[in-house]
């Protein structure tokens, strides 16, 4: 691989929108903030997860809430990660993404799924016995529509005949793609069609499925490597006294609109979640201290897990705006500048 297609060392934002337990409407304005201090900072994408029936969830349509975003932000790329397919008719859904392309400017990185909570696909009348066949005839049905004058398409699930396409994505054939994965199998997939990944676990535990993604991936002169993205909870303070004093009743609220649903419907707890702030410090999956004691810990984790990227989770449980915002400008100062020159300076050496 030459150098043009050795991508340097990234951070993104990502957000279930998980309810802070006070005024919605505040919360919409914070998160708007929010996204305008990553957008000058230097982040190079927000993503918003899709739940229902849950406070875990308040992005409950996120084209709606990154529509928002577009307006208040100039360079940062937005997305869903991952818009519900088969909470949709794929017609739809395939005019909305075109509709927040366009007016985002060309900014949209497309997540898409099934759906990974059977529960909340019930409660649209989705089984999960049906859900992965209707979403692999939605999502070729998206994608076809961003290919075509006139979309007919005729399967199990769905019928479309003759429908003129008048809308389409600033980005030909369409918007980056981007899919969740915790298994090696997944990311050869998407290695194979050149899709973006955003993984969640330990970084010794991630670490299998970059491997198996650059072992598939076949290089294109014109064409970087795609993203191979890891999930961290990011707090950032003067001290590490401070931060895990901020992040500690966050990570409690965070847990609770997590494990909403498996609690009140006496479900299993989601596997491999820590249950404590502390396990969540453990395991890496919440990096909390000052300057540099969180950039050691990234510059560590990145090693550890293969990843290109970085998927920071600045806004969670009940943290208080000031102390996202401080984060954000930690991360723009310190973190972002340093560990993207870093990764820059490996790339340079590998090629010697």
């Amino acid at each position: 691989m030459n150098s043009a297609n050795l991508p340097a060392l990234s951070f993104g934002v990502f957000d279930h929108l998980d309810h802070a337990g006070g005024s919605l409407r505040q919360q919409y304005r914070d998160r708007l903030e929010i996204a305008s201090a990553c957008d000058q900072a230097g982040f190079r994408a927000y993503h918003v997860a899709e739940h229902h029936g849950t406070p875990h969830g308040l992005a409950a349509s996120p084209n709606l809430f990154l529509s928002a975003v577009a307006q208040r932000t100039r360079k940062l790329r937005l997305g869903p990660l991952v818009m519900l397919l088969n909470l949709y008719h794929p017609l739809r859904a395939f005019e909305e993404i075109c509709m927040l392309d366009q007016l985002s400017g060309g900014r949209l990185d497309l997540g898409i799924g099934r759906g990974g909570v059977p529960l909340e696909l019930s409660f649209f009348g989705v089984s999960a016995a049906e859900a992965q066949d209707r979403y692999n005839e939605a999502a070729e049905i998206v994608i076809k529509a961003m290919e075509t004058d006139t979309l007919t398409y005729y399967g199990r699930h769905f019928s479309i005949s003759d429908v003129p396409i008048t809308l389409s994505p600033v980005q030909k054939p369409y918007p980056p793609l981007w899919y969740g994965t915790t298994k090696p199998e997944t990311a050869r997939w998407a290695a194979e069609n050149s899709i973006n990944i955003a993984c969640v676990g330990k970084s010794g535990s991630i670490r299998a499925i970059p491997d198996a993604y650059r072992a598939h991936f076949i290089a294109r002169p014109t064409q970087d490597m795609p993203l191979l993205g890891m999930v961290r909870i990011v707090v950032i303070a003067k001290s590490d006294a401070e931060a895990r004093t901020l992040a500690a009743p966050a990570y409690a609220r965070w847990f609770e609109t997590f494990t909403f649903l498996s609690r009140t419907r006496k479900l299993p707890l989601p596997p491999n979640l820590p249950k404590s702030f502390e396990q969540a410090l453990d395991d890496g999956f919440c990096v909390v201290g000052s300057p540099s004691t969180v950039r050691q810990a990234l510059r560590s984790q990145v090693a550890e897990a293969g990843v290109t990227y970085v998927m920071c989770q600045l806004a969670f449980g009940d943290l208080p705006l000031a102390a996202s915002l401080q984060t954000i400008s930690a991360m723009r100062s310190i973190i972002i500048p340093d560990l993207a020159r870093r990764a820059s300076d490996l790339s340079r050496d590998e090629l010697h």
